[in-house]
């Protein structure tokens, strides 16, 4: 079966990213273009150059370029839909299209949405109609967190203990670490969050508010604790570190390799394999065992899959969605997983708003920082 896929939200010139857009759309064109399953048959956007232009790049005939992406779920009825909108219209466009009852699989850009009513409504509405729900927490196939998760459940560092995030913020940055805090500890539901925030500085990134300096802590049902430090003053000096009760697992280190290992056996840090692979992506123009390793597990993916470079991290998730979809299975970037991440966001800017803990499941609906902006308690100023 050849899939029908369109993209919502092409976004500009994807040559010039800056913090109003990346022109994510590109990139997930590219991906579904490696796979010989799917087609790209459609896309929309509010400006129509924009849609114009990347109908042009990837050979979308004009009769399918859109600015109104309801005319284009009625006209075309593609099987995925890719969102890759700014966050404050993820929800409404992602609700629109499952509701529609057109689209089988829609995967998202992250964060999943503004609020926490949102995210949760968009949860709902697609299991509701039986559409397959995606985010496109890429990072989930990055080699660094393979391979630490492999080293991880092998018991190198022991019984773990906690799990420690360093970012530049809680939410854009932040998704992906909280994301694969819950892939690291098997989504294990969070009982707690504990958290303060600093705003002196008015931080927005893709129409959205970001705190310029976090600490946080949180509880796991199973006894792991979390523990996030994210800004200038960030206490951690990589973006991702497991602690276990016999050592330690490092990703991301400032001044080290993209994956280093502290155990009893090891005589110190040492350095771990990751096929060439950073947190960021893989080396250019190279294959890398890792790669093949998920290609192996993917019936979507064909040899010429890898061409001349080894696939990027979003390759790798979008061929996941593709594949989930075809054989009936849940994705890794599962809106479910999406949700735990969303929660423990909303959650720390709560826990900031209550001066106080904050239990889960969160019960509010709105966005604490941006409320906290909105009334002034904040003291923003724009320098």
């Amino acid at each position: 079966m050849v899939y029908h896929v369109a993209i919502i939200g092409t976004g500009a010139n994807p040559d010039n990213p800056s913090s109003t857009g990346y022109a994510m759309a590109y990139r997930h064109a590219e991906a579904y273009q490696r796979l010989d399953s799917c087609k790209l048959v459609a896309c929309a956007d509010i400006v129509p150059e924009n849609a114009r232009q990347f109908a042009a790049t990837f050979d979308i005939p004009e009769e399918h370029v859109y600015e109104d992406y309801e005319r284009l779920l009625r006209e075309v009825e593609p099987d995925i839909v890719s969102v890759c909108v700014p966050p404050a219209v993820h929800a409404p466009i992602v609700i629109g299209c499952a509701e529609s009852g057109i689209p089988a699989a829609i995967h998202c850009e992250k964060p999943m949405a503004m609020t926490w009513g949102e995210a949760r409504r968009m949860a709902a509405v697609a299991e509701a109609n039986g559409v397959q729900l995606t985010f496109n927490h890429q990072r989930r196939f990055a080699g660094p967190f393979r391979v630490a998760k492999r080293l991880l459940d092998e018991g190198r560092i022991g019984t773990l203990e906690r799990v420690e995030i360093g970012g530049e913020n809680l939410y854009d940055y932040g998704t992906h670490l909280f994301d694969l805090a819950g892939y690291m500890t098997d989504q294990t539901p969070v009982e707690w969050v504990l958290a303060q925030i600093d705003y002196r500085t008015e931080n927005v990134l893709f129409g959205a508010h970001n705190e310029n300096q976090a600490v946080a802590h949180w509880h796991y049902e199973n006894s792991v604790d979390g523990l996030a430090s994210t800004g200038d003053g960030s206490m951690l000096n990589c973006q991702f570190r497991l602690v276990g009760s016999d050592g330690i697992i490092e990703v991301g280190h400032e001044d080290g390799p993209p994956l280093r290992l502290l155990a009893a056996d090891t005589n110190g840090w040492k350095a771990v394999d990751t096929g060439g692979e950073t947190v960021h992506g893989p080396t250019p123009a190279r294959t890398t065992r890792l790669a093949r390793s998920v290609a192996r597990r993917l019936p979507v993916v064909s040899p010429e899959w890898f061409g001349t470079d080894a696939p990027t991290y979003i390759d790798r998730a979008i061929a996941d969605v593709v594949d989930a979809l075809a054989t009936s299975r849940t994705s890794e970037l599962d809106v479910r997983n999406a949700l735990q991440a969303t929660e423990l966001i909303f959650a720390c800017w709560e826990s900031a708003n209550k001066r106080q803990r904050v239990d889960l499941p969160l019960e509010i609906e709105t966005n604490p920082l941006a409320e906290l902006v909105a009334s002034g308690e904040l003291p923003v100023s724009a320098d």
